[in-house]
């Protein structure tokens, strides 16, 4: 009975040895040649654009805020959204009861005051007169001519009373300072205008929509690289297909910090002869940064592979680190070329890039070279090792 007991167990293990054996050999990884292991991308000669991206705001590149110098009710309104004025022409009208009513009595105290003018001048020559004769006193004249003076300054107070609510009556009127159009107006007739503490807006006026500009807001690691008169590109969202143009007219000195983030205003100079791109649209900006004709092009893959098999690098650090040297500081990189089948480093400088290919320079490499970009047999291995299951 034991004898038949363990010639059934020793009979399972075989079964589930050569049962074992099966699946290693079904499973077990292909030997591939490295042509077939290795992706691999030639190394050519091409024109290369290096650019740096960002949001920005279009505006016009004059905006005019029209206010109000006094207060009062809105009594008419002669401009509405969208209309096109001429500089000088008149947009609203306050109420000018109030102001009409001060002016008219300013200009009574002016009538007073040269009234009592008039009569100061009188008495002064009248004691003048009288003097000469010794009929009054030295006291007496100069009493009379301080009078007369007196007299003088109030007309003049008067005067400048008078011109300050002409002025203020004039006010009442609210003019276009220039010639564009309107793009807002927040007033509305009956409305009770408050100039007392500050200048109130009623209108905002584009003075010319055909000459835009984008504010854009660039982060402290790309401005170093734009420069005035730099092409840029842009799209916006109501116009998703199509391509705009503009060029950089403006690096702002003054930064903006937002959650120490530091970002610069640049304004994009933009052409809009035929009026479609609107105040307040959103551009999606690509500022052209460097450009070569004959570059040397490598995939940025190349400088991201590592065979699988190489040492780390002797300072301890990890291979990626070593790698990713050339995309973090822009200087240096290693690609692998196939050489006797095996991957052999190459040491290259990195100049410009456009996040898909980048610029080689130096004479390590040359147009025709094939630079290796992954590693196949080293993905389907890890694709095999994320669908195991254990049972």
């Amino acid at each position: 009975m034991n004898m038949k007991l363990t010639s059934k167990i020793l009979i399972g293990m075989a079964l589930a040895a050569i049962g074992g054996g099966a699946i290693w050999w079904t499973t077990a990884p292909k030997k591939l040649t490295p042509e077939q292991r290795y992706a691999t991308t030639v190394v050519e000669r091409g024109a290369l654009t290096q650019t740096v991206s960002a949001n920005g705001t279009l505006n016009p590149v004059v905006l005019v805020s029209v206010g109000s110098q006094v207060s009062g009710i809105v009594q008419d309104i002669y401009a509405d959204y969208n209309d096109k004025v001429k500089a000088g022409q008149v947009l609203l009208r306050l109420n000018p009861a109030l102001n009409r009513a001060q002016l008219e009595q300013s200009m009574a105290n002016l009538a007073s005051a040269k009234a009592s003018l008039d009569l100061a001048k009188v008495n002064e020559k009248r004691n003048r007169d009288l003097y000469a004769q010794e009929y009054v006193t030295r006291q007496d004249l100069d009493t009379s001519v301080q009078a007369r003076r007196a007299a003088e300054a109030q007309v003049a107070l008067a005067t400048a009373q008078v011109a300050r609510d002409q002025t203020n009556l004039d006010y009442t009127v609210i003019r276009s300072p220039v010639a564009g159009v309107v793009v807002s107006r927040d007033v509305d007739v009956g409305q009770t205008v408050a100039a007392s503490f500050q200048t109130p807006e009623l209108f905002k006026i584009a003075q010319d929509l055909s000459k835009m500009q984008i504010d854009s807001s660039y982060a402290e690691a790309d401005v170093g690289g734009i420069r005035v008169g730099q092409p840029a590109t842009f799209r916006v969202d109501a116009f998703p297909n199509r391509t705009f143009h503009g060029v950089v007219r403006q690096v702002r000195l003054n930064p903006t910090t937002q959650q120490n983030v530091v970002t610069y205003d640049v304004v994009v100079a933009v052409d809009n002869p035929d009026q479609i791109l609107l105040p307040g649209m959103t551009a999606y900006v690509n500022i052209t940064v460097a450009q070569r004709k004959q570059a040397l092009l490598v995939p940025n893959a190349a400088l991201r592979f590592h065979p699988a098999q190489a040492a780390l690098p002797k300072d301890g650090k990890k291979r990626e680190a070593a790698q990713g040297e050339a995309q973090g500081a822009g200087t240096a990189g290693t690609v692998y070329v196939l050489e006797n089948g095996q991957p052999k480093p190459v040491r290259v400088a990195v100049g410009i890039t456009d996040n898909r290919v980048f610029e080689a320079l130096g004479d390590q490499l040359k147009p025709g070279d094939r630079v290796i970009v992954s590693d196949r047999q080293a993905a389907e291995a890890s694709s095999e090792r994320r669908g195991m299951r254990l049972f």
